[in-house]
């Protein structure tokens, strides 16, 4: 397989709490799915502040950034029976995916880490 892209992002947890506090955000950047997850857990921003890193490393490894019909609450953060978080896309994004790639099938790589103040992702896209 290549390499496509690789993408990083870092976020401020302690800016996520505040933003997660907005409806709005939450709706216009999260999937029901990882809403229910996140609000579940004691520290539920740690995982809306992973999440939110992950799809941003994702925009980045694929190169555009979030334009152009990506969706940030179609791009979802799911975790393997394992832990190991992996991507899934619906809607929009993913016709967006099958077009920009002629229909190849492309493989996603994540790795997600949080500490006290911070939460980071990396991101491979591999054709």
């Amino acid at each position: 397989m290549k390499i496509f892209g690789i993408g990083t992002d870092i976020v401020s947890i302690v800016r996520i709490k505040k933003s997660i506090k907005n409806k709005r955000f939450v709706n216009r950047v999260y999937n029901v799915k990882e809403i229910s997850k996140c609000k579940k857990l004691i520290k539920s921003e740690h995982c809306f502040a992973k999440r939110f890193a992950a799809k941003e490393a994702f925009s980045k490894a694929l190169g555009t950034g979030i334009s152009n019909g990506i969706n940030l609450n179609e791009i979802i953060v799911k975790n393997n029976i394992s832990g190991k978080p992996y991507f899934n896309f619906e809607g929009n994004t993913k016709k967006l995916l099958k077009k920009k790639f002629k229909n190849k099938e492309i493989k996603t790589s994540l790795s997600l880490s949080d500490e006290k103040k911070y939460a980071v992702a990396f991101v491979t896209i591999s054709l």
